[in-house]
């Protein structure tokens, strides 16, 4: 129950952040949305920790900032693996991650689902 409750709240962000960046198409309703967030909670526990590690040296030297690419990234992946979700370039992606990392860090806070 808690995981549905988690992609019901990534579904929404998803939402959000397309209604936010122009540059990010989602095609279809609520269902589709579920299926979008299905995917990046996949992405992100299977290809994230792998694109952060490679990348390391660079999220180092960068002070962390370089994890922002690597958010930008797994929404790409995302988008390509989804085929309902269509990013029109790096800086949409960009942007969109990064709301979406603050969105969801903000909803993780207040509803009290964070893994920590």
């Amino acid at each position: 129950m808690r995981f549905l409750g988690k992609l019901v709240i990534v579904a929404l962000t998803i939402g959000l952040t397309a209604a936010l960046v122009s540059g990010i198409h989602v095609d279809g309703g609520f269902f589709t949305l579920l299926w979008i967030a299905l995917v990046f909670t996949v992405v992100n526990l299977i290809l994230k920790p792998i694109a952060k590690l490679i990348s390391l040296p660079l999220i180092v030297l960068t002070l962390g900032l370089f994890a922002l690419v690597v958010n930008a990234a797994m929404l790409g992946v995302t988008a390509w693996l989804s085929g309902s979700l269509a990013i029109d370039g790096f800086w949409p992606a960009f942007w969109g991650a990064l709301i979406i990392s603050i969105v969801l860090a903000i909803a993780e806070a207040v509803t009290g689902t964070s893994d920590a």
